[in-house]
């Protein structure tokens, strides 16, 4: 595992209390004392965070589209992306099955605990700290939201993008439901006529996971136009 300084260096943050750090990457495979409930704290504070600043930003559009822009930032794919980004899986400890199986490149496990470490900020340095830091991390992102393209979700983006070329709709089907029942995930696969391979996807529920699947073959489809 990398060194703590080298993290607080990477999140332009210093915890004063380290224990929370700690907790906040270790993952349920490991410890009973994990990071579930700083997940849960993480979570509600990245919603505040980014709730607040799409409204500062965005002051001429409704609550309606407001909730699709803050849906599509908070979302497990990209929260995975962010956890990415400052090299997170190197310093999350795992349970022997998990490391085995490459729990740390796991797109769930990096999301939680990327809601971990802000919960854990906002323990030890408050809201602004918190902010400080997902501001920071989501400052690319912010900058490129456009409400337009967030008006539809998904799924009905690919439906009209597949009935506008009179090509048959996508077939959604879970494969996998895996967890305990209030920390569960979905990995559902997806297929449509025009690609020949199955597209998977993963989330916190069915919904999320489709639309996930969606996602991925509307990036197929006009990437390949």
């Amino acid at each position: 595992m990398q060194s703590r300084k080298q993290f607080f260096k990477i999140i332009e943050y210093t915890f004063n209390d380290a224990s929370l750090l700690n907790t906040a990457l270790t993952h349920r495979s490991s410890a009973s004392d994990n990071n579930e409930r700083l997940e849960f704290l993480g979570d509600s504070v990245l919603g505040l965070v980014i709730s607040a600043e799409l409204y500062k930003r965005f002051s001429e559009i409704d609550e309606g589209m407001l909730s699709r822009l803050r849906a599509s930032l908070v979302k497990g794919e990209t929260l995975a992306e962010l956890a990415k980004e400052i090299h997170l899986g190197e310093y999350i400890q795992l349970g022997g099955g998990e490391l085995k199986s490459g729990g740390f490149r796991r797109a769930s496990i990096l999301a939680d605990t990327f809601e971990a470490v802000i919960g854990a900020i906002y323990l030890d340095g408050g809201i602004q700290a918190a902010t400080t830091f997902i501001l920071s991390k989501y400052h690319v992102r912010l900058n490129n939201v456009n409400p337009a393209e967030a008006s539809k979700d998904p799924k009905t983006r690919l439906q009209e993008y597949l009935q506008a070329r009179s090509l048959p709709l996508p077939v959604y089907t879970v494969i996998s439901i895996e967890g305990e029942s209030h920390q569960q995930t979905f990995t559902v696969k997806g297929q449509v006529e025009v690609i020949d391979h199955e597209i998977k996807g993963s989330g916190k529920s069915r919904r999320i996971a489709e639309q996930q699947v969606a996602q991925k073959i509307l990036g197929l489809l006009i990437n390949a136009q």
